[in-house]
């Protein structure tokens, strides 16, 4: 099959081509064979070449002044008037000045005058231009990725203490059509107490997040998505009866997809009462629900560790068990969640090294009955309070995550460190982070290919790996030791899996000491005075009687 065709030129006397380039490499990306007849293209000529290659869309550019465009396209459309070209859709790009005048003339389809979005460029290529009434937008996480890849899905935390704020909020921001995804954030009551309210603290009402008490609460703001760009809607899972809650959230958002930490949201942090082992075994029975529902799972999980002042081969280990897990649930569709500047004084280099051994542990499960999505997203600690460097920091650490090609980027507000997000706030951000993609999507500048960061990847993998052979020998008694509830919680309490920040009690010893040194967080040992690997922190934990 025979590919479509875009002719592409700057016309008239404009030299101008950097917009219509950009154009072009979009197309390509969306499959279509491109040729750009050049700049200051004499309409003459482009006549001739529209007769004799017979495009599918012709695409032009124009970024002087307004009078001049007025007559060029007033010749064009005569022209056009002229000849039998009635299958061929135009789309014309300029300032907005000069796209006005280009909204004069009827024949176009699509007008870019710089404020549109790269949303918009690619539906009028796949030919799904969309508005306020249209079924075109994808009702499911999986069937958006896919239509916009590779170009990632945005999502964005959203919840504030009141629930016609946030009721307003949402409605304000579908209109903005700019983010994809809403991840709703409850209070800590609603997570910790929605199906028993009588012991809920009213004093705590909205903290964390917008309370919701009652099954409306909840279907009212998905229906407030249910325009603009029709954004999908997700809540954080409970932290009880999360079975009930699972149901509840499916009932009424049409959950995107579930998020469920493994060996979280409980004891270990504070944000339950749940022993460990429990709430473990309670993780996998609600990712093995999800799975025969299929409906698409996260186990955000790995940064959970690396908050804590882990060492990054816990979090790239952590990440290995999570797809595990996931997929010995039955999960299909998996989401890989990979949080960048964790801890926040990581370097970049040794930070992308990092996620990128992640990548390629957790990749290694994949196959035709298991599908993983990459999400990325800045870290919760990283982002200054100072707002105008909030903003860089949001900017910069985007194009650092986009070298691992994301299928997701969770946008972090960059006014996360100073105050929670607004729905301005996140307009704005989800701004910030598009103004990155037009930039990078389609570039071929990749950090990956160098030789530290590949070495560094290199070293986490083997040293994941060592400790996945430890857990494997030392509980080799035990039924698939990686997807088993009691292995993991044993592995918490005798510190091979540990973090220096965990709570502390008479089980859980939290012993694990970390240093950031050279840009890489690494397990350091009092005892020799230094930084240690896999087998010697093992040693030492043998050495002190945590492992008889």
């Amino acid at each position: 099959m025979n590919k479509k065709v875009i002719l592409g030129a700057s016309i008239g006397n404009c030299v101008h081509v950097a917009g219509i380039i950009n154009f072009l490499s979009i197309a390509r990306v969306q499959d279509y064979e491109t040729i750009f007849l050049g700049p200051a293209t004499d309409i003459s000529y482009l006549y001739q070449k529209i007769l004799e290659i017979k495009p599918n869309i012709i695409a032009l550019s124009y970024r002087l002044t307004p009078n001049n465009a007025l007559e060029i396209l007033s010749e064009i459309e005569k022209f056009r008037n002229n000849s039998d070209l009635s299958d061929i859709r135009w789309c014309f790009g300029g300032t907005k000045p000069v796209a006005d005048v280009a909204r004069k003339f009827n024949f176009f389809d699509y007008i870019s005058d710089g404020f549109d979005d790269i949303d918009d460029c690619v539906c009028f290529l796949k030919g799904t231009q969309k508005d306020d009434n249209s079924s075109n937008y994808k009702n499911n996480i999986v069937d958006r990725i896919n239509e916009k890849y590779p170009y990632p899905v945005l999502r964005h935390h959203f919840g504030l203490p009141s629930y016609e704020d946030t009721l307003d909020g949402i409605k304000k921001i579908a209109e903005a059509k700019v983010l994809d995804v809403i991840s709703l954030g409850p209070d800590q009551n609603t997570q910790q107490f929605y199906f028993n309210q009588e012991n809920m603290d009213r004093v705590n009402d909205g903290a964390g997040g917008v309370p919701l008490r009652n099954k409306e609460d909840f279907i009212k703001l998905k229906e407030a998505t249910m325009h603009g760009n029709f954004p999908l809607i997700r809540s954080y899972s409970g932290t009880a009866d999360v079975f009930k809650m699972a149901d509840l959230l499916i009932e009424t958002l049409d959950n995107a997809w579930s998020a469920i930490p493994l060996c979280w949201y409980n004891e270990l942090d504070g944000r339950g009462n749940r022993k460990v082992e429990i709430s473990i075994k309670e993780a996998q029975g609600l990712i093995a629900y999800h799975g025969k529902k299929n409906i698409t799972v996260e186990i955000n999980e790995p940064h959970h560790w690396s908050l804590r002042d882990a060492h990054d081969v816990m979090s790239v280990f952590m990440a290995y068990v999570s797809s595990y897990n996931a997929k010995k649930f039955g999960v299909k569709n998996y989401i890989a969640q990979y949080m960048f500047n964790t801890p926040n004084t990581l370097s970049f280099s040794m930070d992308l090294a990092r996620v990128l051994a992640m990548v390629e542990l957790v990749e290694s499960l994949k196959d035709e009955n298991f599908n993983i999505f990459r999400q990325v997203r800045a870290g919760l600690n990283y982002l200054s309070p100072d707002l105008d460097v909030a903003k860089g920091q949001l900017a910069a650490t985007t194009f650092l995550s986009m070298n691992i090609r994301p299928h997701i980027v969770h946008v972090v507000g960059f006014n996360e460190a100073e105050h929670a997000a607004t729905p301005d706030n996140i307009i704005e951000s989800c701004k910030i982070v598009r103004g990155v993609l037009r930039n990078v999507v389609n570039d071929h500048l990749d950090l990956t290919i160098n030789p530290e960061i590949i070495e560094r990847k290199k070293q986490l993998i083997e040293e994941a790996n060592y400790l996945k052979e430890f857990i494997c020998n030392f509980y080799k008694d035990y039924d698939d030791p990686l997807a088993n509830a009691f292995v993991l919680s044993d592995c918490i309490k005798r510190g091979i899996l540990d973090a220096p920040h965990i709570v502390k009690n008479k089980k859980i010893r939290g012993i694990l000491e970390t240093r950031v040194q050279d840009g890489k967080c690494v397990a350091f040992s009092k005892k020799l005075g230094r930084n240690i690997c896999e087998r010697e922190r093992i040693e030492e934990l043998k050495s002190n009687g945590n492992l008889d």
